[in-house]
């Protein structure tokens, strides 16, 4: 299924970000990083960066990408509501919708109040999330399929609008030793408005710069699938 996704140009985006606002980071933060995949992209951009994800098996894979291609990355086995670092770094970023992953707005707005306190003064808080309206009318109770080469899946999707959650059951064939195995994951995203969002960010301190449309400089829309937010920390400016 990653095959498909445009880590590159996502990784482009996200630096063509820092750049309007001004930020060329000395070190940073990929929260929820996953494999390591954009981790690894801008280091080899030669930025200095760290990866933090709550899976082991996920971050061996980070771990082995990173020595075979001989880059410098500190990766960290925490959860992103309540990691830890050793100092501040100028840029945090989260993306393939790893905060959609946070299902409470209280567990989220921790999340936010950490990336304040970990960020420098003046750094940047870049991630995206999938829309209500994505949930809601593309996934809503739909099944989706799609074969590769060696592997296929198939995607069970559920959308509980009352409680703005999403549930998928995604069944993996993946070809082994001349053989398929199988394999079954849960996954539950939440749907957070964007009102959400703003209270979120300004009770956690940090100040909203912009949202835009995925992968572009234009404001989100009502048909937004996904939107990148954009903000600083503000706080230790003042004191």
């Amino acid at each position: 299924m990653m095959q498909d996704v445009p880590y590159e140009q996502w990784a482009n985006y996200l630096e063509a970000i820092m750049v309007k606002y001004n930020v060329r980071p000395q070190l940073l933060l990929d929260l929820g990083c996953g494999t390591g995949t954009i981790t690894q992209l801008f280091a080899e951009k030669g930025y200095d960066t760290i990866g933090i994800d709550l899976s082991e098996d996920m971050l061996i894979v980070a771990k082995e990408k990173a020595q075979k291609s001989k880059l410098d990355i500190l990766y960290l086995c925490q959860d992103m509501t309540s990691f830890e670092l050793y100092g501040t770094v100028g840029c945090i970023i989260s993306v393939c919708d790893s905060l959609n992953y946070i299902t409470d707005e209280q567990e989220l707005l921790k999340v936010f109040k950490l990336i304040n306190n970990y960020l420098e003064p003046g750094g940047l808080f870049i991630f995206d999330l999938n829309t209500e309206y994505k949930f809601e009318k593309i996934l809503g109770d739909n099944t989706f399929a799609q074969a590769y080469e060696r592997c296929a899946y198939i995607w069970d999707n559920y959308y509980y609008e009352d409680e703005k959650m999403n549930e998928y059951h995604l069944t993996l064939f993946v070809e082994e030793n001349n053989n398929y195995s199988r394999y079954e994951e849960l996954h539950y995203e939440k749907a957070y408005s964007i009102d959400c969002i703003k209270l979120l960010l300004k009770e956690a301190g940090l100040k909203l710069e912009a949202i835009y449309n995925d992968n572009t400089f234009e404001e989100c829309e009502a048909t937004s699938e996904r939107i990148y937010i954009v903000a600083r920390e503000q706080m230790k400016e003042k004191q």
